[in-house]
């Protein structure tokens, strides 16, 4: 291995262990609480150290934001595997979701809510489109006629408002399986 091989092995943990920090923090304290001069004093690296693996703040939100569509696909996807039938993988594609977002609510912010340096439907990275094709993927035998990506937009926008909803307290607690499994129902009788 050469210098620059560990040179460049150093930077990636380094900035590896920044992201991990922003994170662990966001879900501890919340967003609100990840600044930069707080991240710096945890990992024990000098602000200019950060800056120069980030441009600022919104760079290691996008950064958090692309590990948990990486995380996502790779849940989706084993999720869809472990389903015995296409009704199935619909199913456990829908609480997979739910349930990623109730395990990782700041990562889910970061994902969803907070400004990202991320595109999204034009042209997005690779992470956020194999997070959407698992999906997809799931809910095509639901969408009969209609338009894949179009039917599984409509069905993610479903999911995430009750993500949404729920977390601000909008909804009844305690009733989020029930949701579900409604929607599930319905989007079993539009196949019809």
């Amino acid at each position: 291995m050469t210098s620059q091989d560990r040179k460049e092995r150093e930077r990636a943990e380094r900035r590896q262990f920044i992201v991990s920090t922003a994170r662990e923090l966001a879900e501890a304290e919340g967003w609100e609480s990840v600044t930069t001069r707080r991240l710096a004093d945890l990992i024990e690296y000098s602000q200019p150290v950060l800056y120069s693996h980030f441009e600022g703040k919104n760079a290691i939100v996008s950064a958090v934001a692309l590990e948990g569509f990486r995380e996502l696909a790779a849940l989706l996807s084993s999720a869809r595997k472990s389903a015995v039938s296409p009704d199935d993988q619909a199913r456990v594609a829908l609480s997979t979701y739910m349930e990623f977002a109730e395990a990782n609510p700041a990562v889910y912010e970061a994902m969803f809510v907070l400004p990202v340096d991320l595109t999204f439907a034009q042209s997005p990275p690779a992470a956020l489109q194999d997070a959407f094709d698992e999906l997809s993927g799931a809910l095509a035998p639901l969408a009969g006629d209609r338009n894949v990506e179009t039917f599984t937009e409509v069905v993610w926008s479903a999911l995430h408002g009750m993500v949404k909803l729920s977390k601000a307290g909008r909804l009844r607690s305690g009733f989020n399986d029930q949701r579900l499994s409604t929607l599930e129902d319905l989007l079993f009788t539009l196949r019809a």
